[in-house]
């Protein structure tokens, strides 16, 4: 559905991407910060729309795709966790006057409405937060989702709603997490225990900021486990979850906290690679494993843009034109949402050939997350500063830039 936001803004734009199925036309890199915005809020409804309308009537189990041969029993709760793990910054800035603030209105409706049932055992919406282990890490996505819209998610829950919320979050504790980044999972559903009721376990925590303190390689970046693996595990969990985790620590006046100024420094590095990983073509390396969840890849450097924690020297215009880029180019892509309206497996439209074993229908809904700094209001210097090219266009154009200097910590 088209916004009048979106009509008085798009015709701003002077070059245009091909236009997919269903969607206006993406304005291009070089296009206004207003008509960007007005796109991107498209490309939210067209990923959140369908997940938080079945869940607030809920009907997410039965109108969500199922996948032959994927872990479907799983995926309605992915769906649901990563989207609100994306939406949240957006939904955070609250309802409005104007057609946006309008439309935050009815999404934190929905999504409120969509908690409340995934929670409620009486609900026919209730999902599945304890058999398997994957419900963990789906539940940790809510959990962060929670965090990032205090008032607007967990402010809006009514008391039962909070009751059933911390006992999915408590129900999770019998899964334990692998080596590897699940380690983060159980310390978020334990920051989201201690911001939310004052009280968690705190040995999940301490223990995954330890072990991953121990897995940093340099540079910014931290191994999967004991090990390094070329793939974007720092973007889709580990840098994002361990700085959150870290500072509800130090809100909460708990030791770990003390490590937030240095995984600050390592996180802006992060962001400071992914900037520089974007081609002048508004592309970027697909690599590694869960490729299918697209720009949620870029999560860092969203969440960066965020935050006002973008690296010295990198412009807000110049990344909301390259992150702006990767978005058009892949949402745009044919083939990328069913007749329907789901997103389907894929990086640049529909690839099934790409998807592990464990990605089914709502798994790739992770890609919300690349979409965070729509939670910057509109009239943030992000959306209003003049279109600039990002580093690799700069470079390849000629222009002489200083080098790229690693970190040392």
């Amino acid at each position: 559905m088209k916004t009048a936001f979106s009509f008085l803004f798009l015709g701003i734009a002077a070059a245009f991407f091909p236009p997919g199925p269903g969607l206006v036309a993406a304005p291009a890199p070089e296009a206004a910060g207003p008509a960007q915005r007005a796109y991107q809020i498209e490309v939210m409804q067209r990923l959140a729309g369908p997940v938080l309308r079945a869940g607030a009537e809920p009907a997410l189990k039965e109108r969500l795709p199922q996948i032959p041969g994927a872990r479907n029993r799983f995926a309605p709760l992915e769906a649901l966790g990563r989207v609100l793990a994306g939406a949240a910054p957006w939904l955070e800035l609250g309802p409005g006057e104007d057609a946006e603030g309008r439309l935050r209105e009815e999404y934190i409706g929905l999504a409120v409405r969509s908690i409340a049932h995934a929670t409620n055992p009486a609900s026919p919406g209730f999902l599945n937060f304890r058999e398997g282990g994957q419900p963990l890490v789906d539940t940790a996505f809510l959990a962060q989702g929670l965090l990032r819209a205090p008032r607007q998610l967990w402010g809006r829950l009514d008391a039962e709603t909070r009751a059933n919320v911390v006992a999915a979050l408590k129900a999770t504790r019998a899964i334990k997490p692998g080596e590897s980044n699940w380690l983060l999972f159980s310390a978020m559903v334990e920051a989201a225990l201690l911001e939310f009721t004052g009280e968690c376990e705190m040995g999940p925590i301490d223990y995954a900021v330890r072990r991953h303190l121990e897995w940093y390689v340099g540079d910014g970046t931290y191994g999967d486990g004991p090990r390094f693996h070329a793939d974007y595990y720092n973007a889709f969990v580990i840098q994002p979850m361990l700085w959150e985790v870290l500072e509800v620590c130090a809100r909460h006046n708990r030791e770990p906290g003390h490590h937030l100024e240095l995984i600050e420094k390592r996180f802006r590095r992060q962001a400071d690679v992914q900037e520089r990983l974007i081609s002048p073509e508004g592309t970027f390396p697909i690599l590694g494993r869960s490729s299918t969840y697209r720009f949620g890849a870029l999560q860092v450097l969203s969440q960066a843009a965020l935050r006002h924690r973008l690296p010295a020297g990198v412009e807000p215009g110049a990344v909301r034109s390259a992150l702006h880029a990767v978005i058009a180019r892949m949402i745009e892509a044919p083939g990328t949402f069913d007749e329907q309206g789901w997103l389907r497996v894929g990086v640049v439209g529909a690839q099934p050939a790409q998807a592990e074993v464990y990605i089914n229908s709502g798994s790739i809904y992770l890609c919300t997350v690349g979409l965070l700094h729509l939670g910057l209001p509109a009239d943030d210097a992000f959306w209003t500063a003049p279109a600039a090219s990002w580093t690799q266009r700069r470079l390849w154009s000629g222009e002489n830039l200083p080098a790229d200097v690693a970190i040392k910590d």
